[in-house]
């Protein structure tokens, strides 16, 4: 071979080198970041008690093309497998959610009512059951389930360990999700309680791909948990209200514009 000819291969063979190298990059940051998700997630579900708390934004999209965010702050106490508190409040609305392995109540208490309704079984059928039938997410709920990690990389296209980031001041492990309808991200923190830190969910099929965004600011668990505070009691004056009625219960305003899914 001439050293023409070696001149003119040179650059082709770079080429390729640089491509098999980068391809080989990007398997071991999915790799990567599966295994930090899957850590973590097995870390999460063998916490029998969990309590957080938790701020959320939801972004909607105005027929401008213009974004606005409603922010919403909340807590939550888990008692595996079949007892979950969680209350949410922010500008348009102010609801609990109880559940006691028998009975979920949802209480407006901005509305000054509630919905009851029998649910015999587990955490994981509570948030199936209110997804499914009324509409209602519970904050990061995928993270509380008993198998996270086979709901979270179910539809899962794409995976990439993105590096490293702070969040509240506590350094994280930045991981990045492509789904077909979705792309979302995740922080965990660093070292040997790997908890979940940030979440944010970006709805590609609506228009302006609007975000929804969960920061964990606070985990705690190993506490006992007091069956009581899981089973609601109607306050004086409040009235009981149909499941169908839950939509004044949204993070947005009735009135809004179409918003990023939690």
């Amino acid at each position: 071979m001439s050293r023409r000819e070696i001149r003119a291969v040179l650059p082709c063979l770079a080429s390729i080198l640089v491509g098999m190298a980068g391809a080989a990059h990007g398997q071991s940051t999915a790799a990567d970041a599966k295994a930090i998700l899957k850590s973590a997630s097995s870390y999460v579900s063998s916490l029998q008690t969990i309590e957080l708390d938790f701020d959320s934004d939801i972004e909607a999209v105005t027929p401008e093309l213009e974004k606005i965010q409603f922010t919403n702050s909340g807590s939550l106490t888990l008692s595996r497998p079949d007892r979950l508190r969680a209350h949410r409040v922010g500008g348009y609305a102010d609801v609990a959610l109880y559940f006691d392995g028998k009975t979920a109540t949802v209480h407006g208490k901005s509305m000054d009512a509630y919905a009851q309704f029998a649910l015999p079984g587990t955490v994981d059928q509570l948030i199936e059951a209110l997804r499914a039938g009324h509409g209602i997410a519970v904050p990061g709920a995928d993270l509380l389930l008993s198998r996270p990690y086979e709901a979270l990389v179910a539809d899962v296209l794409d995976a990439k360990h993105v590096g490293r980031g702070v969040v509240d001041g506590v350094e994280c492990e930045h991981l990045a999700f492509r789904n077909f309808d979705t792309d979302w991200q995740i922080w965990v923190e660093v070292g040997d309680k790997p908890f979940p830190r940030k979440l944010v969910i970006t709805s590609k099929t609506v228009a302006g791909a609007p975000q929804y965004t969960l920061r964990v600011k606070r985990w705690k668990s190993g506490f006992t948990a007091d069956p009581a505070m899981f089973q609601f009691t109607p306050p004086a004056g409040t009235r009981q209200i149909g499941a169908d009625q839950l939509i004044g219960l949204d993070e947005l305003p009735p009135e809004a514009p179409a918003g990023a899914k939690p």
